[in-house]
C-alpha cells in the first residue's frame, strides 16, 4: 500500500489517479498509524513553503515523517514535497523545512525572456543511476510548475538536473528518500515509469 500524506496542499488527487492507473493500492491520510503501516509514502504538494510547513506542523505530521524516513520506508517528495524535505527556502525566510536532506531552496533568477514560474515541459539530464529512472534513456521530458528550485548541498544525491535560467537539481535520492521537483503524475509515460519504479522499490527492487 502507498500512503499519500494529506495536509491540504494541492495535487494529491492527480497523484492518486496516476498510482491507481498503475494498479497500486493507495490511501490518502494524515493518520499516524496508517502512514507508519504503509509500504511506501508520498509527500505531494503545490503552494508556498511556509504554508505547507505550517500545515505539516498543525497536523502533527513533522515527527511522523521523520519516523517514516528513519525506519527506512521508501519515501517520495513531489514538487513542493521535494522542497519541504530540505532545510530552508528563500520563499519563507526563517521557517525551517523538514531538514531530512541538506540543501536550500532558491528563487529562480530573473533573466530577460525567462518566464517565472517555470511552467511546462523541460528535459532532464540524468546522472548517478537513479532508481526512479530505471528504463528511461536519453534526456526525457517532464512537466514542471515552480518558481523556486533546489540547490542540494551534496551533488552526490542528485539524480537528475534541468536548465532553466540556472541549473536546477530536479530529482534526488538518498537511501530510502527520493524526490522530484517536476510532476511525474503530469509527465505522460515517462512520469508513469518513474512512479512505477518508486512503487517497485518497496517490493524489494
Amino acid at each position: 500500500m502507498i500512503a499519500l500524506i494529506d495536509y491540504d496542499a494541492g495535487n494529491i488527487k492527480s497523484v492518486e489517479k496516476a498510482l491507481q492507473l498503475l494498479g497500486e493500492e493507495v490511501v490518502l491520510t494524515r493518520d499516524r498509524d496508517k502512514l507508519l503501516a504503509a509500504d511506501r509514502v508520498i509527500l505531494p504538494g503545490v503552494g508556498s513553503f511556509g504554508d505547507a510547513m505550517e500545515n505539516l506542523n498543525r497536523f502533527g505530521l513533522v515527527p511522523v515523517i521523520h519516523e517514516i524516513t528513519d525506519r527506512g520506508t521508501p519515501f517520495l517528495g513531489i514538487c513542493l514535497g521535494l522542497q519541504l524535505l530540505f532545510e530552508r527556502s528563500e520563499e519563507s525566510p526563517g521557517i525551517p523545512g523538514l531538514g531530512i536532506l541538506k540543501g536550500e531552496i532558491l528563487r529562480i533568477p530573473e533573466k530577460e525572456g525567462l518566464k517565472i514560474p517555470h511552467m511546462g515541459w523541460n528535459s532532464l539530464e540524468l546522472q548517478n543511476n537513479g532508481r526512479l529512472f530505471r528504463g528511461i534513456e536519453g534526456q526525457p521530458y517532464v512537466y514542471f510548475v515552480h518558481s523556486y528550485y533546489l540547490e542540494a548541498s551534496d551533488e552526490g544525491i542528485v539524480r537528475a538536473a534541468a536548465e532553466y535560467g540556472t541549473r536546477i537539481h530536479a530529482s534526488v535520492e538518498q537511501g530510502n528518500v527520493f524526490a522530484c521537483q517536476f510532476h511525474p503524475e503530469k509527465s505522460s509515460d515517462v512520469g508513469l515509469t518513474i512512479l512505477k519504479n518508486f512503487a517497485s522499490i518497496g517490493k524489494g527492487a
